[in-house]
C-alpha cells in the first residue's frame, strides 16, 4: 500500500535522545536531557496517591467524556464546561482543530519559526501553512517574536485557523496585551484564533495578557493549554482547550478519538489541579533558575533573548547542529533547530552547571570551535 503524497513527504518527529542510552554510549556515568521543556521534579505527591488510588478500574475503559476534569477545569477559569475540551495532550487538540475546521484547500496561519506541529497539521488536513517570519524582539536582535502585523496580513479568504504560539516555542518570547489585542481586533470573525498557552504559567512579564481572560466576549478566539509543562504530567498527556464560543468546543470534541483520555491520566490531571500551591512554588524555582541560566549565558557573550518559558534560547544560525553534537558528545540533549538556534529546558541547578562546563568546553575550541563561532553563528568546523 501507498501512503497518500502528503504524508510521505511529512518529516518524522525525532524527540530527544534517552540520556541513559547516551550515558552508556558515551561510557560517563550520568547524561543530561535538556531537550524537551520537561520541569525537573518529581511526580506531585497527590498524584501518585491518585495514580495508585486508580490503577485498581484500568480494565474499564475511560469516562469518555472525562466529566470530572471537565468540571474542574470550568471551574478553575470561570466557564461553562461546554466550553471545555479536555484531550489527550495539546498536540492532539491541535490536530483535532484542523479536522474541524480545515477541508483542504484551505489555510492554517502561523509564526515560523513556533512549535514545529503547525505545518505537519495543515499538510496532514490538505491545508496550505501561511508561515509568517518572526521578527527581532530587540533592535539587532534575531528574529524570536511573532510579527502580528504580518501574521493579520496573510488571513485571506481561505484562512479557517491562526495559531499564536503565546509565549513562543522554541524562542520563548512572548507578545504583550496591546499588540495582542490590536491583532485580535483585525482578524475577521470567521478565522478561528488559537492562543497556544503551553508555557503560560511561567509568564512573570505582567504585559503578557492571559488569554483566557482575552478570550471573553470574542466568539472565534480558543485557548489551548497543556498540563504537560508546569503540572508535570509529561508521561500521562493531558491537555484542554477553552472556547468563547460553545459551538467551537462542540466541533473539535466531534473529532476525538473515544476514549483517548486515559483513566489514569484524568485522575492524575484532577489531583494536580488540587495541588495548584505547590505547583506555584515549583514554577517559581525554575523561574528563578531561567533567570540565572540566563545570566550565565549572556555573560559569556551570548544573545538570549527574555524567555518567559521554562527553556532558553540561543540563536547560533549555522553553528547550532554543530555546537548540539558537541554538547551531546560531552553528555548534554539540547534541542537543536539546524541553521536557526538551540533550545535549552532549564533543568536543576545541577544540569544546568553540567550544561554551562560543557558549553564553555565547546565555545574554547575544543573541538575546533571557538567563542566567536558560537556569538556570530558561523559554521562550527
Amino acid at each position: 500500500m501507498i501512503a497518500r503524497p502528503a504524508v510521505q513527504a511529512m518529516p518524522a518527529y525525532r524527540p530527544g535522545r534517552n540520556p541513559a542510552d547516551l550515558a552508556r554510549e558515551l561510557g560517563i556515568d550520568r547524561a543530561v536531557k535538556l531537550a524537551s521543556n520537561e520541569v525537573p521534579f518529581p511526580p506531585l505527591p497527590a498524584v501518585l496517591e491518585a495514580l495508585a488510588a486508580t490503577a485498581g478500574e484500568t480494565h474499564r475503559y475511560p469516562d469518555n467524556g472525562a466529566v470530572v476534569l471537565t468540571a474542574a477545569l470550568a471551574e478553575r477559569y470561570g466557564v461553562d464546561p461546554a466550553q471545555v475540551v479536555p484531550g489527550g495532550g495539546a498536540v492532539l487538540l491541535c490536530q483535532q482543530l484542523a479536522q474541524s475546521f480545515n477541508d483542504p484547500g484551505t489555510a492554517i496561519a502561523f509564526a515560523w519559526r513556533s512549535f514545529e506541529m503547525y505545518p505537519l497539521l495543515a499538510q496532514v488536513a490538505g491545508a496550505r501553512s501561511l508561515r509568517v517570519p518572526l521578527v527581532p524582539s530587540s533592535p539587532g536582535g534575531s528574529p524570536d517574536t511573532h510579527d502580528l502585523d504580518g501574521l493579520a496580513a496573510v488571513v485571506d479568504d481561505d484562512t479557517r485557523l491562526v495559531f499564536v504560539c503565546n509565549p513562543n516555542n522554541p524562542t520563548g518570547t512572548a507578545v504583550r496585551r496591546p499588540e495582542l489585542e490590536r491583532f485580535l481586533d483585525r482578524v475577521p470573525e470567521t478565522v478561528l484564533v488559537v492562543l497556544d498557552e503551553a508555557y503560560r504559567e511561567f509568564v512573570t512579564d505582567p504585559d503578557v495578557p492571559d488569554g483566557v481572560e482575552l478570550m471573553r466576549g470574542r466568539p472565534n478566539v480558543a485557548v489551548l493549554r497543556t498540563m504537560s509543562k508546569a503540572w508535570g504530567l509529561a508521561g500521562l498527556r493531558v491537555g484542554y482547550l477553552l472556547a468563547e464560543d460553545p459551538a467551537v468546543a462542540d466541533a473539535v470534541r466531534r473529532t476525538h478519538v473515544p476514549f483517548s483520555l486515559a483513566t489514569l491520566a484524568q485522575a492524575a490531571a484532577v489531583a494536580a489541579l488540587r495541588s495548584e500551591e505547590e505547583v506555584r512554588g515549583r514554577v517559581a524555582a525554575v523561574v528563578a533558575e531561567r533567570d540565572r541560566l540566563t545570566a550565565a549565558l549572556r555573560g559569556r557573550g551570548l544573545e538570549v533573548p527574555d524567555s518567559q518559558a521554562n527553556f532558553v534560547w540561543l540563536p547560533l544560525g549555522e553553528a547550532t547542529a554543530a555546537v548540539a553534537a558537541a554538547l551531546e558528545g560531552r553528555g548534554v540533549i539540547t534541542r537543536p533547530f539546524a541553521g536557526e538556534g538551540l533550545r535549552v529546558t532549564v533543568g536543576t541547578p545541577e544540569e544546568d552547571d553540567l550544561f554551562l562546563a560543557a558549553l564553555d568546553e565547546v565555545t574554547s575550541g575544543a573541538s575546533g570551535t571557538t567563542g566567536d563561532d558560537v556569538r556570530t553563528g558561523a559554521p562550527v568546523g
